[in-house]
């Protein structure tokens, strides 16, 4: 680690305290979202769609320990998400991928991601050319959601060639609807195919979601790093629409509206880490995807996780007897701008890739890998 990222290293510290306090708080429930004034959190009992970063962050705190107390935690919450290899929600690729890519148990890890890849593999829809969004989390089940691409395709190629070509499909398919051919128009992040109609634009999330246009290039930048679309020769659409959105990041606030569309609205720190982490990857790309920008990623990624860790990263507040706002939370995520839901919270999936970018920063972790 050199001198210059000795923040990273206190920050990334603060992060991982803050999850062991968690883990105290929640026993063996799933955080999903935190007040800002106390840092007391809403659990869920599965975990929902953000199980996989809670295991994910247990794992870093392993990691960066090395304590079997530790790595014992890290490993009960991935063997919980298990039931959700066989649900009806893509979202297996957040859920599965990120609770399994730090797992220092190798075999069960591997074990765990192949059955998701072939559950993922037998609900590809080829009809649609995609894995469907599902009904496990309630809704309308024939939706294509940006939300639904990051980790899946890692996932689909745990199930041999057929889920390398399904992962191809299923991100070509999702670039097709959601990213326009016009530059200047905005992404539109989820589509619902009506049987007899075809695909039409969903309502919400619109335009403009900040998270929606960072899941995507996440998931861009895995297919780049990553032989599982089309071997070593990645299509060049891949790249020039990584190209596109890397750009727009660079030309955008370090800290985006969570909804571009919408004056005076909340920020949301969370779209800022993934997508950091995300400029990490690029800048990683392998010699036979060259991306023009590669250098300026790695430090637009660091000017970013900086901001999040100077600005946003609670501190140990002093002077006070009890009580107060706990250390190392990532605050200023918005959860859900239009229900008003968590709109200055700290969220696990920001705190996530917060961790995953420091830790990155500093060598604990490989960004390539996870």
């Amino acid at each position: 680690m050199s001198p210059d990222a000795r923040w990273a290293r206190e920050a990334l510290g603060r992060v991982l305290e803050r999850v062991a306090v968690t883990r105290e708080a929640v026993g063996d429930r799933f955080p999903l979202y935190a007040d800002p004034v106390d840092g007391g959190w809403t659990t869920t009992r599965r975990g929902s769609w953000t199980g996989g970063f809670w295991a994910g962050l247990l794992w870093l705190r392993a990691r960066a320990t090395g304590d079997a107390g530790d790595r014992r935690a890290a490993a009960g919450c991935t063997d919980a998400l298990a039931g959700w290899v066989e649900a009806d929600t893509v979202t297996r690729g957040l859920i599965l991928w990120y609770g399994t890519a730090l797992d220092e148990r190798a075999s069960a890890a591997a074990r765990l991601r192949g059955r998701a890849g072939g559950a993922l593999l037998a609900a590809f829809d080829p009809g649609l050319g995609l894995v469907p969004w599902g009904a496990a989390l309630g809704g309308d089940r024939l939706l294509a959601r940006t939300d639904g691409l990051p980790g899946t395709g890692r996932l689909l190629a745990c199930a041999g060639a057929a889920g390398v070509r399904a992962a191809a499909a299923h991100l070509d398919r999702h670039l097709g609807l959601c990213l326009p051919g016009d530059a200047m128009e905005r992404m539109c992040p989820a589509w619902r195919f009506r049987p007899g109609g075809g695909w039409e634009p969903c309502e919400e999330p619109r335009p403009g979601w900040s998270r929606g246009e960072a899941w995507l290039l996440l998931a861009l930048a895995d297919a780049l790093l990553v032989p599982a679309y089309g071997g070593e020769e990645v299509p060049a659409r891949v790249a020039a629409a990584a190209v596109r959105l890397a750009d727009g990041l660079l030309a955008g606030s370090l800290v985006p509206p969570a909804d571009a569309g919408r004056d005076g609205g909340p920020p949301d720190t969370s779209a800022a880490a993934i997508g950091a982490v995300a400029l990490l990857k690029l800048a990683r790309a392998r010699p036979g995807s060259p991306l023009p920008g590669a250098a300026g990623y790695e430090r637009r990624a660091v000017d970013v996780l900086r901001r999040l860790a100077d600005h946003h990263l609670s501190r140990p507040e002093h002077g006070r007897q009890g009580g107060g706002r706990p250390a190392g939370m990532l605050l200023d995520g918005c959860y859900d701008a239009d229900r008003g839901l968590a709109v200055r919270h700290e969220l696990v999936w920001g705190d996530f890739f917060l961790a995953l970018g420091l830790a990155a920063l500093t060598g604990l972790v490989d960004p390539v890998s996870v």
